[in-house]
């Protein structure tokens, strides 16, 4: 069976990603470098594999994971025969980080809106509350 080979454009298409976007992940290495053809050997050309790992990629990013992340996930996953501990483990520890913004962000919108009740709306700005509770330390 004989890959179907694609150029750049028709990656970012199927894959619902940008061609800047492609070559950032190349230059990151979260996306292996293409092989290429053409005068000069200059045209990238790409596969479905590759639509693959731009999908996985796109997926894992909605889901806050980081590219370092990203790239500790497709390498674990890289071994179909290994254990899935380890992939267990890593979107464990990504869920601790998530709870974690998720309590620092509660904190801060409690901190705002104390800020917002605080202040009457109206009137000279020298007297606003959210400027003397933000200018004292």
């Amino acid at each position: 069976m004989q890959t179907k080979s694609m150029n750049i454009g028709q990656l970012a298409k199927l894959a619902g990603v940008g061609i800047d976007t492609i070559r950032y992940y190349e230059k990151e290495a979260v996306l292996p470098k293409p092989r290429r053809l053409g005068p000069g050997a200059g045209y990238r050309r790409y596969t479905e594999a590759d639509v693959a790992r731009l999908e996985f990629i796109r997926r894992a990013k909605a889901l806050g994971f980081t590219l370092a992340e990203i790239t500790e996930l497709l390498a674990l996953s890289s071994n179909a025969q290994a254990d899935m501990s380890n992939l267990n483990a890593a979107v464990r520890q990504h869920l601790q980080t998530v709870k974690t913004k998720l309590t620092e962000l509660e904190r801060i919108r409690a901190g705002l809106e104390a800020l917002i009740n605080s202040c009457p709306g109206q009137g000279e700005i020298k007297t606003c509350p959210i400027l003397a509770a933000l200018s004292k330390e």
